[in-house]
C-alpha cells in the first residue's frame, strides 16, 4: 500500500496519471446519503453545482419522514445530473453507500465520492480529492488530521473522541492513515470493483474504517488531502453509542486477526 498527503509524493507504484475526471467533475459521481436533511440538501447541492458544474450526484434517501426524498425528487426533476435512490427505511450508512456504489458502477462512473449532506464536507474542496485521483491514487481521503486540515465549531469532547478513535484504529490495524474514519473520500471504480461489497456488514461509521482497511490490504494507493470539516448548523448528528460500540468491537477483531496472521506468517518463515 502506498500513502501520501499534499506533501512529498510517497506513492510508489500507482495507476497511470491519465486524468479520469474532467475539470468540471465530469466522470465522477458524488453519493450523498440522507435522513431528515430537508433543509440542508438544497444548500449542499447548490454549492456542489457551483463548485463543479458537471459532477453527477446520487442522493440515497432512507425514507426520511421530514420529506427529504421529495425535495431531492424536485431538484432532480430540474437537474439532469441529480439522481435519487429511495430506500424504504433507515438501514445504516454503510448499506446506503454500498447501494450507491453499485448504482454508480453499473452506470460507468469512473470515480465515486462520499459526501455528507449536512455541510460538514465543503463542496468547494472536492477538487482537492479529484486532483489527487487524477495523479494516480486509488483512494483519496479528505483528512482533518494532516497538515492544513482543520475542524470548525466542534466541541472538544467530540474532537478528542475522533482523534482517539483514529489513533486506536491506526495502531490496531497498522494502516498509515491519519483520518481513517473520515467520510469525505473518492474511490476509483477499480477499487470498488475489486472489493467484495456484498460481504460488507458494517452499518455505521465503522464502514469507513472497514472500506479503507480493505483498500489497504488489497495494495491500492491511498492519499490524504487536508480539508476543513465544519460542524453542522441544522439538524442532529447521527452519531450514537451503538455506532461507536460497533466501531470499537469490529476494529478490535480486525486488529486481532491481523496479529494472528502476522504470527502465523512468522512461524511459516521459521519452518521454511
Amino acid at each position: 500500500m502506498a500513502a501520501g498527503t499534499d506533501g512529498p509524493d510517497t506513492s510508489g507504484d500507482r495507476h497511470g496519471t491519465t486524468a479520469v475526471v474532467g475539470p468540471g467533475g465530469d466522470g465522477a459521481l458524488v453519493i450523498i446519503p440522507t435522513y431528515n436533511e430537508r433543509e440542508n440538501l438544497p444548500k449542499i447541492l447548490e454549492r456542489l453545482r457551483a463548485a463543479l458544474d458537471s459532477v453527477a450526484v446520487l442522493v440515497v434517501d432512507d425514507g426520511s419522514p421530514d420529506g427529504t426524498g421529495e425535495v431531492a425528487d424536485e431538484i432532480a426533476a430540474a437537474d439532469d445530473l441529480v439522481h435519487v435512490l429511495h430506500r424504504s427505511e433507515k438501514n445504516g450508512l454503510g448499506t446506503a453507500y454500498v447501494e450507491g456504489f453499485e448504482w454508480g458502477l453499473s452506470r460507468g462512473y469512473r470515480v465515486l465520492v462520499e459526501m455528507d449532506a449536512d455541510g460538514s464536507h465543503r463542496p468547494e474542496q472536492l477538487h482537492r480529492l479529484l486532483d489527487r485521483v487524477n495523479q494516480g491514487y486509488d483512494l483519496v481521503i479528505g483528512s482533518r488530521y494532516v497538515p492544513g486540515g482543520a475542524l470548525v465549531n466542534w466541541p472538544i469532547q467530540r474532537e478528542l473522541l475522533s482523534k482517539g478513535a483514529n489513533t486506536y484504529a491506526r495502531l490496531a490495524l497498522g494502516a498509515p492513515i491519519h483520518d481513517i474514519t473520515a467520510g469525505y473520500r473518492a474511490y476509483r471504480r477499480e477499487v470498488l470493483e475489486k472489493l467484495d461489497l456484498d460481504s460488507i456488514e458494517s452499518h455505521g461509521y465503522v464502514f469507513q474504517i472497514d472500506l479503507a482497511w480493505r483498500t489497504v490490504q488489497e495494495g491500492f494507493a491511498v492519499a490524504e488531502v487536508p480539508i476543513t470539516f465544519v460542524e453542522r448548523e441544522i439538524g442532529e448528528s447521527k452519531m450514537s453509542g451503538s455506532v461507536m460500540g460497533e466501531a470499537f468491537t469490529k476494529v478490535a477483531r480486525w486488529g486481532l486477526q491481523r496479529r494472528v496472521e502476522q504470527v502465523r506468517s512468522a512461524l511459516r518463515r521459521r519452518q521454511g
